[in-house]
Formats: structure tokens, sequence, C-alpha cells
């Protein structure tokens, strides 16, 4: 479906200079964009690539007004803008209320006649289903969950017992929320299970990537609150906290009782140790180690960067003797001193 480049300068809220009839059919990069594309500027490094795009408009600064050869949406963060445009220009599809009849339901199971049951979905005893709830194929929702309006189960979630859900919450397929989490004790040299006997509960308008595991409290519940961004292969323990709005990117280990602030943006691949504390506002660049609390907002990272495997080597070697350096380094000091 065309849209006018006047609606969509509506929409989103930019200046349009050009043509407020073309019609513009979809979004694409601007290397690759063709006529009936949409595109954006936001980065310098592809800038040599906005005098030669054949979008047919470009969402850019103000300050590269000048050097676009098209029809050009003028915005204050031109990223923001092409997002908003996006979304506006395709929009989720629609759904088909009702059971499929491969679908199983326990007993006491409450169902809105506004929601979609896929196939071969089991849904466990007690839990409560809202309007315009889509749950997808090979769903396993256990007993007494209870799902928000408007949330998306997409295949193949696995939400244990007594998890409840927000509204307007999107969980990607392979997930699974609510399993134990690990707590083991030591018996003269053998581990008993302790019990997981809290449960978990995400917040409303919520995102969980693929494959993201999620495990229920030991006693309290693991707590995801309003606005969180959860990428894939993402491992939260038991009792941990995620503040609202804060981002955590994929393959980011997050051990039992961490409390995440609000507003912050864990990067890639990092690991936090259990019973850690991180202020709100707080970054973590992707592959940190976080062994400590950050109570201070800011930007943090650790961990090498890659080098030549010679020099990380030699590198290396010299690492493990940094404290002896140290100790040699402070006595010459006192020497001098």
């Amino acid at each position: 479906m065309p849209y006018s480049l006047r609606e969509i300068a509506k929409v989103i809220n930019t200046e349009l200079r050009g043509d407020p009839n073309c019609n513009i059919v979809g979004v694409a990069t601007i290397k690759n964009a063709r006529s009936g594309d949409l595109t954006f500027l936001s980065n310098r490094r592809y800038f040599s690539q906005l005098r030669t795009t054949e979008a047919s408009a470009v969402i850019v600064s103000c300050t590269d007004i000048t050097m676009c050869p098209v029809n050009i949406l003028v915005a204050d963060d031109p990223y923001l803008a092409y997002v908003k445009a996006a979304i506006y220009i395709n929009p989720e599809k629609t759904f088909d209320f009702g059971i499929h009849k491969t679908a199983s339901l326990g007993e006491n199971v409450t169902v809105s006649q506004k929601s979609y049951i896929g196939q071969n979905v089991i849904i466990g005893n007690n839990s409560i289903i809202s309007d315009d709830v889509y749950i997808g194929a090979a769903c396993v929702v256990g007993a007494s969950v209870v799902i928000g309006v408007g949330t998306k189960l997409f295949s193949n979630v696995t939400l244990c017992d007594d998890v409840h859900i927000g509204k307007h919450t999107r969980i990607h397929p392979g997930v699974v929320i609510g399993a134990d989490g690990f707590g083991i004790a030591n018996d003269q040299g053998r581990w008993l299970k302790i019990p997981q006997l809290g449960s978990v509960r995400i917040g409303n308008d919520v995102e969980i990537g693929a494959n993201t595991t999620i495990d229920r409290g030991a006693i309290e519940d693991t707590v995801i609150e309003d606005g969180v961004q959860i990428d894939n292969q993402v491992q939260i323990g038991h009792n941990v906290r995620v503040g609202a709005h804060t981002a955590i990117a994929g393959c980011t280990a997050v051990a039992g009782s961490v409390n995440i602030g609000k507003r912050c943006m864990i990067g890639g691949l990092s690991a936090l140790a259990g019973h850690i504390e991180i202020t709100d506002d707080v970054i973590v660049n992707g592959m940190s180690g976080v062994t400590n609390s950050i109570k201070q907002a800011g930007h943090y990272a650790s961990a090498m960067t890659v080098m030549e495997v010679k020099l990380w080597r030699k590198n290396n070697v010299r690492f493990k003797r940094l404290d002896e350096f140290a100790r040699r380094l402070i006595k010459l000091e006192s020497k001098i001193t």
C-alpha cells in the first residue's frame, strides 16, 4: 500500500521539502534504496552514498539538506524519524480470534473471545488469557498463568506455572519464562536442590527475544519492569530485578539476585555476577564482566579489545606479573621520596 510523503511527514512530525504527492511503498538502506523507497542518513560514514541514492525520499538533518538530490524529510533525529516511519508504513498484521481445534485447555481456564490460541497450544488449569492476546503454535502455558491485554506469544514459548505477563508484551520463539533458577546447596559433597518457590512477573510493553530464559525466583519473584527490551539468548537468573525501560543485548548472562536499575543499556555478551546492584542510567559496553556493584550513573566497560595473537601472548605474560611490577614501583617511589 503506497503512502504519500505528505502523510508520512505529518505522522512523524518532520518538515517536507519536495513533492508532497510522492508515493512511498517501503523503506530501505540508503545504498540499496530504489524508486518508491524511503531511507535516512544518520551516520556520517554513509554521507557519500547520499548524493547517489535512488530513493524517492531521504530523512536527513538540517545540515545535510543541500547535499540531497531527492525529496527530503528534515528531522532533528533522522534515525528516530525513520523508525517511526517504518512502524507506520509496516503496521503489525492482524489476526483472527478463536481457539484452534488441536489446542488443549485445562480446567477453569479463562480465554477471552477476543484472543487467538494456535495449533497444539497447551494451557494449564486456572490460567487467564485476556483480550487481544495471540498465542502461536506449540506454546505451553502452565497453570495459574495470567497474560495481559494485547500480549503476543510467538511459536514454542513456554510459560511455567504462576507466571504473570503484563499488557502489550511480545515474546519471541523459544523463550522460557519461569523455569527453576540455579539453586543448589552442598551437603557433604552431594548437591541438594533448593526449592524455587517464587515466580516471574513481566511488566507492560516488554519485548523478549528468541531463546531467552528468565528463571523463577527462589523465594520472591523475578521481576522485569515496564518497557524493558531483552534481546535473543539472554539468561536472567532467579530473583533478578530489571528496572523500567532498560535494554539488554544478546547473549548477556545475568546471575541471580542482581538488581538492574531503570534506563540502563547492557551490551551483548556481558556477564553480571550475582548479588550486585546497577544503579539507574548506566551503560555497559559489550563483552564486559561486571563483578561489583555500579552505584553511579555513567558509561562503563571492561575486557580487552582484539589484537594480533603474538602481542596478546606477550601482554598476557606481563599481565600475570602486574602485581609484582606494582610492588616494585611502589618500593622505588618510596626510595625516591
